[in-house]
């Protein structure tokens, strides 16, 4: 870890995460592991690849070995996240060279009426943790819901993470502001057989903003 423990915007105490450094004087082997509630998981996409499984089929380098593990479960919460990744992801870092964890989360704090400040806590405690164990993190934001109810409440998760993420140097992926009132996430959503999941063309839209903001930096490949 980095620098001295800092104050944010909430009250809480933190320290900022560590940078990550890649070693090149030998075999790069990347595991990624992606966790999170449905929408990782890919619920919804007749084609079953979710966005997940769209960014790891374009995620290739003849520099490095690189394997995907999507550990998305439908209706978790970021306490339930927070506390998962440490015993599931390491299963699947055996052995790597670089350790990655993807995380994406958020509706389902809603839904069971998580307060702001708990969901921002829960969101800064998987960041810090991982960066005291120098895994490398990057954290991809909710997407509309198509809930009049919960959107409005979504915007602002959203904006929390991204205020976590940037005063960890954490990399962001704002899926919420370019998708509210984007006529074919929303036409996808409205199309659902539950009217809140995505179809093919929805989790290629999260695909894209993932793979054009900041992807192939994170994962430092050439």
């Amino acid at each position: 870890m980095s620098g001295a423990p800092t104050i944010d915007a909430a009250g809480n105490e933190f320290t900022p995460s560590a940078s990550f450094a890649v070693d090149r004087t030998g075999e790069r082997t990347i595991s990624l592991v992606y966790i999170g509630d449905s929408i990782v998981a890919g619920v919804g996409d007749p084609r079953a690849q979710g966005w997940v499984g769209r960014v790891a089929g374009r995620t290739s380098s003849s520099e490095a070995s690189i394997q995907h593990y999507n550990l998305g479960v439908a209706g978790e919460t970021s306490g339930e996240v927070a506390e998962r990744w440490q015993v599931e992801a390491p299963l699947r870092w055996k052995g790597a060279s670089e350790r990655r964890l993807v995380v994406s989360v958020g509706r389902n704090d809603i839904v069971v009426g998580l307060s702001l400040a708990r969901h921002r806590l829960n969101l800064a405690n998987i960041l810090d943790e991982a960066s005291s164990q120098g895994v490398s993190t990057f954290v991809v934001g909710p997407a509309p819901s198509g809930d009049p109810e919960i959107d409005p409440i979504l915007a602002g998760f959203s904006e929390a993470q991204r205020d976590v993420c940037a005063r960890r140097g954490v990399p962001f992926v704002d899926c919420f502001t370019p998708l509210a009132g984007h006529e074919q996430w929303e036409a996808d959503v409205a199309a659902s057989s539950d009217g809140s999941h995505p179809g093919q063309a929805g989790y290629g839209l999260i695909a894209w903003l993932v793979l054009h903001h900041g992807w192939s930096e994170w994962l430092q490949l050439g």
